[in-house]
């Protein structure tokens, strides 16, 4: 399930449309409203959308809408062409440069879903609209109201939360509500902080942690749209309200409204990857994004992990990555705990590994099946394990009389066609079935 993944909150833009200052910021306000509406009404899968023949090639193409409603629009810069001399469009096309370029370098990803699809990015979106947003295919930019916000494109780290919204999607599919909508938005703004700081060539002690400066026009009494240091003090004007993130499980919100909170509640796990970062220290797209990034690509994410869950999964990350005993290690684990998060105990898994084979050209079954904890090659099973990630050991088609292995680890069922086995895998299966 994908979802309209807005970076302005839905309390602030109602907030804007009743108490704008003048009466054209008003109207963008309405207008948003309106449109943010109708767009989180779509929640229906979407693939990225298809771009024209001539951009396949490359990692981006920048669209502008002219101020309508329809996507992506009219092509305007394409990889490697020059500047236009429209500003949006050239700080859309350099923003996404630089975050593609951060996710392949820090984390090895090919672009948003991590296979080299040409990213899709249309600016100019709508009348004076006051937003950006991921819709499930492309990256979307409102020229903002020229009033409360300036355009959506200048702050690189907007579309940098953004395109991070669809590296979520593809890798976790954390679904856009509650604790798990709170997770995705954490997600956006702790890549995008990483993404930034790694332009500005700033250590974790050295960077503000702010996203979205630079978007609020100047006479407001607003630093950025969210503080991950501080949640609750990046603004605080009476023509958009106070800043209401909170930043501790002691003030977290029970609310039906913003998806659940998802934006005032992301505050908890924004601080936790700070906190993490500085207890770390160095760059935070080393250690700490490793943690990160193995978590949300790793397999112990569903769409509805929760707080607790995902602090588990970061403190078995960094246990992996770095030893359970480690300086990584025990800043994830003290990070959580100064905000009160509990991370969630693991289930107990299953000793048994059951493994059965089916078709070849005999169209036979054969089935076996070990206990960790008592087998002569238990110890041995259990070690190949932890090298494989059975998340992604998903099989492509079948080939003809060729066999296929279904595996039963730790309560997850694996199918896994031969062609497709890595060289863990294959011992494993070796070890469990019958000879």
């Amino acid at each position: 399930m994908t979802c309209s993944c807005a970076f302005i909150p839905p309390y602030l833009i109602a907030h804007l449309a009743e108490q704008a200052p003048d009466e054209r910021a008003a109207r963008s306000g309405a207008r948003t409203t309106r449109v943010d509406a109708g767009l989180r009404a779509q929640r229906t899968p979407r693939q990225p959308r298809p771009v024209a023949d001539d951009d396949l090639d490359g990692t981006k193409v920048i669209y502008s809408a002219d101020n309508t409603e329809t996507l992506p629009g009219t092509r305007v810069r394409g990889d490697d062409q020059p500047p236009t001399g429209d500003v949006a469009v050239d700080e859309a096309y350099e923003s996404t440069g630089q975050v593609h370029t951060m996710f392949a370098s820090a984390f090895d990803r090919d672009a948003i879903d991590g296979a080299g699809s040409t990213v899709s990015v249309t600016v100019h979106y709508g009348q004076d609209y006051d937003n950006a947003f991921w819709n499930g295919e492309q990256l979307v930019f409102g020229d903002g109201d020229g009033t409360v916000f300036e355009r959506f494109t200048k702050p690189p780290d907007v579309l940098y939360h953004e395109f991070t919204h669809g590296v979520t999607q593809y890798a976790a599919g954390l679904t856009y509500s509650g604790q798990s909508g709170a997770l995705n938005e954490s997600m956006s703004d702790c890549f995008a902080s990483m993404c930034k700081q790694g332009i500005l060539g700033q250590t974790a002690e050295e960077a503000d942690w702010l996203i979205g400066q630079g978007l609020f026009k100047p006479d407001l009494d607003a630093t950025a749209l969210r503080s991950m240091k501080a949640p609750g003090t990046a603004y605080d004007d009476p023509r958009i309200g106070k800043d209401p993130q909170v930043g501790s499980m002691d003030d977290y919100v029970e609310t039906a409204d913003d998806n659940g909170g998802v934006h005032i509640n992301s505050g908890i796990p924004n601080r936790a990857f700070y906190l993490t970062a500085t207890g770390i220290g160095g760059n935070s797209w080393q250690a700490p994004g490793q943690i990160w990034y193995a978590t949300l690509t790793g397999d112990a994410l569903q769409p509805s992990t929760d707080f607790a869950g995902f602090a588990r999964a970061t403190i078995q990350a960094a246990t992996d990555l770095f030893g359970a005993d480690s300086r990584e290690t025990t800043a994830v684990a003290d990070a959580w705990s100064t905000v009160g998060v509990a991370p969630a105990k693991a289930s107990a898994p299953s000793d048994v590994v059951r493994v059965r084979r089916t078709g070849g050209i005999a169209g036979m079954s054969v089935e076996g099946e070990i206990d960790l904890a008592t087998s002569p090659v238990g110890d041995e099973v259990a070690q190949l394990l932890t090298r494989t990630n059975l998340a992604a050991a998903a099989s492509s088609t079948p080939q003809p009389d060729r066999f296929v292995y279904h595996l039963r680890v730790a309560g997850r069922d694996v199918t896994v066609a031969e062609q497709d086995l890595t060289p863990e895998l294959a011992r494993i299966i070796e070890l469990v079935l019958p000879r």
